[in-house]
């Protein structure tokens, strides 16, 4: 990576895929922009997207993607809210490297946008929510092993995802989702005892009460912010 190198960063999303450039000292080069997610949602399909949205800018050096499922070592193992079936072990970064002729990385979303947020001080815990329920967890700036919460039961056979995504927010209506959200705030406080925690994604904006001190709601500039630092020592 050298100090000139500009970072194209992209959010794929169940209703969007979002794309800007920055360079390394975080300034904006290419102006935030999206298209619609494809429907459905293969692994082809979302490449097509991508390299349409991208034809938008003039010039990168490194590719960084958040995806919304489980990814390790740069290869998407599950996509639970996209076409799930045909994401199973992609090597996704591969692919995009492939097709666009760029060194490229993926990690999960709420892992990437974490990145971009993180103070760097103790145990920080990132959730984003939309059409599910995204997680990672920080050790003094430091991505963990990443964890799907969404796919845990949190109430008999309901996952987190079921309980407070897209889907039950529809469903219940803002006060009752609200309520669900209460109760999961005091699990993940109690569970995971961490230091801070930042809360992003779409309906973030919706909640209604009281927050703790030490919970912090952030836009989803973060989430293409966290690109950047995927391409350090992360």
């Amino acid at each position: 990576m050298n100090n000139s190198d500009k970072v194209c960063t992209i959010d794929i999303g169940g209703s969007s895929i979002k794309a800007a450039v920055y360079a390394l000292d975080g300034s904006m080069v290419e102006a935030f922009t999206k298209l619609p997610t494809p429907k459905p949602a293969t692994p082809q399909t979302v490449l097509e997207v991508i390299t349409e949205l991208l034809k938008k800018f003039e010039a990168f050096d490194l590719i960084s993607v958040g995806f919304p499922g489980y990814v390790r070592d740069n290869i998407v193992h599950t996509a639970p809210n996209l076409d799930s079936k045909s994401w199973v072990q992609v090597a996704f970064a591969k692919m995009l490297t492939e097709q666009l002729g760029k060194p490229a990385k993926i990690v999960n979303d709420a892992d990437m946008q974490g990145l971009g947020i993180v103070s760097g001080k103790g145990l920080e815990m990132m959730v984003t929510l939309g059409t599910g329920f995204g997680t990672a967890l920080l050790l003094d700036g430091k991505l963990l092993p990443h964890l799907e919460l969404a796919h845990h039961p949190f109430k008999k056979n309901t996952t987190y995802d079921q309980y407070i995504g897209d889907t039950a927010l529809d469903a219940k209506g803002k006060e009752k989702w609200n309520e669900r959200m209460k109760r999961v705030l005091e699990v993940l406080k109690t569970v995971f005892n961490y230091d801070r925690l930042y809360i992003g994604g779409g309906n973030a904006k919706l909640l209604n009460f009281k927050l703790d001190d030490n919970i912090t709601i952030v836009s989803n500039k973060e989430a293409i912010d966290g690109g950047i630092n995927l391409w350090r020592d992360n």
